[in-house]
């Protein structure tokens, strides 16, 4: 007897199946992803039980011919794709044919379309072991509606690892808040148990565009986000940044579109926490809905049987690209960006002004974990250790900014602020009433009261004074006077032959001495005093990941960090109104000043309704 047999047709879709259809939410997504391939402009979602008892999907797209419709159910049978040089630029969401055949495998599945404006359709089902579809008339307007009852029905193995209603409706309504966001030109509506949770009207000027992020990411979002669009000759980046103080405990509010899918890439998570890295609180993630746009050639969208999942083919200059335009949009970043702050906010927004008042080390003068703040010492992840620069560089510019901030800043003319400004105008960050415990500023601005961080404040104005001028001066080199020999693998060593000029641009100077050694003669003269092999190593790592490294920047940053630490005003000094808004007004041109070197605010907002509210005002 042959031990080879072939798997009869329903057995080989119910394999397919437990790579596409996960649970309902999946199902969801391959059946709107076919109806917004289908041109179709409004979509209804009903939902029973979690979408294991029903999930009801109608579109009105393009609908299907009574010819084509047997052949919607069969495996591998798609009108997107004909030869295999589609799939190199492929421009639908879906494209491998697949899914409906392998829904319809593990549930009880009718799909009921027209392509006319009649009124008249016809409705296939599939039956039997070999799935053969069986076609019915039915009275269908033009467009498409799919049910699916009882999905795992005969396969009570894979039912079991399905989840509560509640928690499986969670995951399926992500899928749809994905959608929603990705296709601001198609209406969505979302019913679960006869209720419904989601109804949205096509959005197409900024205003629509702008409520529908809102509705869907929470009103706190779009109030802390600023409004991106930046674009090269290939590539085009557009879409909401939170601001870094709007942080989240988790990574839950991070939406990333690549031609109007959703994908989670590496390439992509590495350049948005690169360029977040220098103004975030620790532990904290950033929240954002980006869009990015390209050449549908330049992404292979086939590396995964979900989709979830891209591979650029060009991915260092798409990772180049997102870290310098987020990177500079952040550094963009004013006062004048930032809305009054809601006291209101939830646990997983991060709110200035409760961390602030919170009593975990979240001071300027209280030492978080693994910092310490007005120490001559920094240590950060790696365990590298670095102390005071016994270098030159640059001396009259650091000795000038170290200067405490009264003698940098003494007004020549007037003591009045208003003075300097128009009649009714009023700067971001308003003009200073007062100084509290010579640790905050208070200072009154359109909204209401300003509350300011003095030290943060200046810290960060300090670092970043002290970054330019280190630029200005490029990276510098020093000889080691005994060079450094490292084991590496042959892999790693390879890499390090192939770029060398990129380690020489980072300020070192290495030599291939053997198959798994190299020797590492000169080294950037602010990091000498590092652990030398564990950087390089770390920058081996990188280039060998990422085709790049930033290990030196952030290490010679972290070390700048700890200089304008010490160079910033302390606590309990006294300033005068004129240093007090001599102050403000830096802040208001400084890059990141929302924000100290370790990611704390510098600054917050309460608005006279808040105020109004304390006391009780107008009740």
């Amino acid at each position: 007897m042959s031990k080879i047999i072939r798997l009869t047709t329903r057995l080989a879709n119910q394999i397919a199946a437990g790579e596409v259809v996960e649970r309902p939410a999946s199902v969801v997504k391959e059946l709107l992803e076919n109806s917004l391939d289908a041109q179709a402009t409004r979509l209804d979602v009903d939902v029973e039980q979690g979408g294991v008892k029903l999930l009801r999907i109608r579109d009105n797209g393009l609908g299907v011919n009574e010819a084509d419709l047997p052949l919607t159910i069969a495996r591998h049978a798609t009108s997107k794709i004909h030869e295999l040089e589609d799939l190199e630029g492929v421009t639908t969401l879906g494209f491998r044919g697949e899914a409906l055949a392998s829904i319809s495998s593990v549930s009880r599945l009718s799909l009921t379309s027209s392509d006319n404006q009649s009124g008249a359709g016809w409705c296939v089902q599939a039956e039997g072991r070999d799935m053969e579809a069986v076609l019915l008339p039915a009275a269908h307007p033009q467009g498409t509606t799919v049910e699916v009852r009882d999905l795992f029905f005969n396969t009570p193995a894979r039912r079991k690892f399905l989840r509560t209603e509640k928690t499986e409706f969670s995951h399926l309504e992500e899928i749809v808040k994905r959608l929603a966001l990705s296709h601001f030109d198609v209406g969505f509506t979302l019913r679960h148990n006869q209720r419904v949770v989601h109804a949205l009207r096509s959005a197409t000027t900024e205003a629509e565009q702008d409520r529908r992020v809102a509705t869907l990411c929470g009103p706190n979002f779009i109030e802390s986000a600023v409004r991106i669009d930046t674009q090269t000759d290939e590539l085009r980046l557009w879409g909401w940044m939170g601001l870094p103080t709007f942080s989240r405990s988790q990574a839950d509010l991070q939406y990333f579109f690549v031609n109007g899918r959703s994908v989670k890439d590496k390439v992509v998570n590495h350049a948005v926490r690169q360029a977040y890295r220098d103004v975030m609180y620790h532990g904290r993630h950033a929240a954002f809905v980006l869009y990015l746009e390209l050449d549908p050639k330049g992404v292979d969208v086939n590396v995964h049987p979900t989709k979830h999942e891209v591979r650029f083919r060009e991915s260092r200059q798409v990772h180049d690209f997102l870290y310098r335009s987020l990177h500079r949009a952040i550094a963009e970043m004013s006062p004048a960006d930032s809305q009054p702050v809601n006291q209101t906010r939830t646990d997983s927004g991060f709110n200035p002004a409760s961390a602030a008042a919170a009593p975990s080390a979240l001071h300027p003068f209280n030492a978080s974990p693994g910092l310490a703040v007005g120490s001559g010492e920094f240590r950060h992840q790696n365990n590298l250790q670095f102390t005071q620069p016994k270098s030159t560089f640059g001396e009259r510019q650091v000795a000038d900014t170290m200067q405490v901030y009264a003698d940098l800043h003494t007004p020549a003319k007037s003591a009045s602020p208003m003075a300097e400004h128009e009649a009714g105008e009023t700067p971001p960050l308003g003009f200073a009433i007062a100084q509290l415990h010579g640790i905050y500023i208070l200072s009154q601005n359109q909204h209401g009261l300003v509350v300011v961080d003095m030290h943060a404040a200046h810290e960060r104005i300090t670092y970043e004074r002290l970054k330019s001028s280190w630029q200005d001066e490029k990276i510098r080199s020093q000889p080691l006077l005994v060079p450094l020999s490292m084991a590496v693998s042959s892999r790693e060593a390879d890499f390090a032959e192939e770029h060398l000029g990129l380690f020489q641009k980072l300020g070192f100077l290495i030599q291939r001495m053997g198959p798994e050694t190299l020797l590492v003669r000169e080294v950037p003269i602010l990091l000498r005093d590092a652990d030398v092999e564990t950087l390089v190593r770390d920058v081996l790592s990188d280039i060998v990941t990422h085709g790049s490294s930033d290990r030196v920047e952030q290490s010679l940053n972290e070390l700048l960090s700890t200089m304008a630490c010490h160079g910033s005003v302390r606590a309990n000094r006294k300033l005068t109104l004129p240093e007090m808004n001599a102050l403000l007004r830096d802040m208001e041109v400084t890059e990141r000043s929302g924000q100290c070197n370790h990611g704390r605010p510098t600054w917050t907002q309460m608005s006279l309704s808040e105020l109004d509210k304390l006391f009780l005002r107008g009740r």
